[in-house]
């Protein structure tokens, strides 16, 4: 489909060329009342659990399922403003957490990376088996969209009717490009946010499985990029030969010619973490179903409003 002309007109201060803050004003100031109150936990094929938060339910045929960004939750505040705002159009809505992300440490080696799609599968599965819903969509920001992206291209050939579309925002298409992009030293405090938050889980992760070769730790407060942790700690736990082919793997970019349901994804062109492939414009414009929107400003999960 053509690329869509975007509506957002971000407030005086939050224009082009601010990515930085429209990154940041939201992440720190920005508070949304949970909606999403209701927790079950679902078991795994490989005996593991997911925590799901559903909002409480309204008797609605129609359900939203919400996937959250890279160390975030389901309490994550965007996720938790989409939830409130399709809530009070009447829908149901589903926020999951990744593994390990729920509050409580998961129970497998493995956790969670930006192409385990199987567990939003084991979750969509579980609410088309177990409920009673007629129209489902999907929407997720940043990691979460990229893995829905990536679902929705491995389910192409077989995808549930009851799946009716997806929305996305802020998603790393192409995971070796933004890993670079988030690399460079504009970028240095959300990189060393991130990996401080993920180095913790590692070594939780190793005091529950000790003398694993996969968490050796030797070393490990020298590792500065996602390039070195990924090469050191994703790839190996989750059954990557490296790096480079973890992302190649993983990019929802080589996945977005199969999706089959009309698919949105807004890109701001000043999000400080994506770069390259990560804005799919020869992937969506000949698609009969995938539409890309690049406002000029938003940053990473952020177009701010206010009112």
């Amino acid at each position: 489909m053509p690329i869509v002309e975007s509506s957002y007109r971000p407030p005086l201060g939050f224009g082009p060329g601010r990515g930085h803050l429209q990154t940041l004003f939201p992440a720190l100031f920005r508070r949304v009342p949970v909606v999403t109150t209701q927790r079950e936990r679902i078991d795994t094929p490989d005996d593991d659990f997911l925590d799901l938060d559903w909002t409480p339910p309204t008797g609605s045929s129609r359900l939203l399922i919400v996937s959250h960004g890279l160390e975030g939750s389901s309490q994550a505040p965007y996720v938790q403003g989409m939830a409130r705002s399709f809530l009070r159009r009447g829908w149901d809505v589903l926020a999951w957490n990744c593994r390990g992300c729920s509050g409580a440490p998961n129970r497998q080696l493995r956790f969670y990376h930006s192409g385990s799609s199987d567990d939003l599968r084991t979750v969509v599965s579980h609410v088309l088996r177990q409920k009673n819903f007629e129209r489902i969509a999907l929407a997720g920001f940043s990691l979460g969209g990229n893995l829905t992206l990536k679902f929705l291209g491995e389910e192409a050939d077989s995808i549930d009717p009851r799946i009716l579309g997806a929305t996305v925002f802020s998603v790393p298409c192409d995971l070796a490009a933004s890993s670079r992009r988030l690399g460079a030293p504009e970028n240095r405090l959300y990189m060393a946010s991130f990996l401080r938050s993920l180095k913790r889980k590692v070594i939780s992760k190793a005091r529950s499985y000790p003398g694993r070769p996969e968490l050796d730790l030797t070393g490990w407060e020298a590792i500065r990029t996602f390039k070195q942790f990924d090469d050191r700690f994703t790839a190996p736990l989750h059954g990557f030969t490296g790096a480079e082919d973890y992302w190649a793997r993983s990019s929802s970019q080589v996945f977005l010619p199969r999706v089959r349901i009309p698919t949105l994804i807004v890109n701001a062109l000043d999000d400080p973490f994506l770069a390259g492939g990560c804005y799919p414009a020869p992937e969506a414009e000949p698609h009969p179903d995938v539409s890309l929107e690049m406002p000029s400003a938003g940053g990473h999960v952020g177009f701010v409003t206010f009112g």
